[in-house]
């Protein structure tokens, strides 16, 4: 077996098949856990890999991480090995069976705001004084966009006759030079349907922008400039503090408990297949099986 140093099989396996074939956002990603394996296992050589030292690998990691971005670094390096495996670098897959650690989560902003939050948060806006992140916030929370997608939205991805919004691309709000990028998957793409006053309200907004510039560009944008901004507004309106990414969790979850079927939610949300919204919702798909099971066993309790 190889005498190669596993990082740097990794650096080179993730330049060899990663690099200019995924964002650049998620090349920075394996770059971050080729950076981890050199601080935790130098000398690892890849003839020494076995399940043993993968686990301890993969432990240690652990010891400083929280259980999921564990599972992302094991599934960084497993792709890495399964390529090392069929060419015959090693003889074995060293990360079958492996047991994903980690630490305990800390505390977590509010993932979603209920109905009744929602309305108090939107009260607070204000969308009558042009371009603002009011008009960003009530969007994202009407549709459920990503923030990069809804950074990229011009007048001409607006069709108010048909009351649709066309997603095609994100904005690249991370690079230095910032500008349009593709949608972080084929499923993505997509036309999400839009309720009348949003209709309204988008068709006045952008009377006189131009047609191909993003709506919401200004200067450079900042994630945590829009996330303290919301944190305000939710203070204000006295409801749980909620991120950005928040509001899509929330758009999703008033979305499952109105009944819509987690195949339309999937489509809304731009997933690539059920299995992530299901994922992602499991505690509501759950409440929502608890509440079905009830009204399943009153109707069969009324058959005599």
């Amino acid at each position: 077996m190889s005498e190669v140093k596993l990082h740097r099989y990794f650096d080179d396996w993730m330049n060899l098949y990663k690099k200019d074939a995924v964002r650049e956002v998620t090349y920075r990603k394996y770059e971050m856990t080729y950076r981890q394996i050199i601080l935790l296992a130098p000398e690892l050589r890849m003839c020494d890999l076995s399940r043993l030292t993968y686990q301890k690998l993969l432990n240690d990691y652990a010891e400083t991480h929280e259980r999921q971005t564990v599972m992302d670094f094991h599934r960084h390096i497993k792709s890495s090995l399964i390529d090392a495996l069929e060419e015959g670098i090693i003889e074995r897959d060293p990360t079958r069976k492996a047991i994903i650690k980690g630490k305990k989560s800390g505390k977590h902003k509010t993932k979603f705001l209920n109905q009744h939050e929602v309305q108090l948060l939107l009260d607070h806006l204000s969308l009558d004084e042009g371009v603002n992140w009011d008009y960003f916030i009530l969007l994202i929370t009407k549709t459920g966009l990503r923030f990069s997608e809804a950074l990229a939205l011009t007048p001409t991805d607006f069709d108010f006759a048909r009351q649709t919004l066309n997603i095609n691309k994100t904005w690249d709000y991370k690079s230095q030079e910032a500008g349009f990028a593709p949608t972080k998957n084929l499923s993505s793409m997509r036309k999400i349907q839009l309720d009348w006053q949003t209709v309204i309200q988008f068709s006045q907004l952008t009377k006189g922008l131009a047609d191909d510039k993003p709506i919401f560009i200004r200067s450079k944008i900042y994630n945590d400039t829009v996330n303290h901004y919301l944190e305000r507004l939710c203070k204000r309106a006295d409801i749980p503090v909620i991120s950005v990414h928040g509001l899509r969790h929330t758009h999703a979850s008033l979305l499952l408990y109105a009944g819509v079927s987690i195949a339309s939610v999937a489509r809304r949300l731009g997933h690539s297949n059920m299995n992530t919204t299901q994922q992602t919702y499991l505690h509501i798909i759950q409440e929502l099986e608890n509440q079905d099971n009830d009204k399943v066993m009153k109707h069969l309790a009324s058959l005599i």
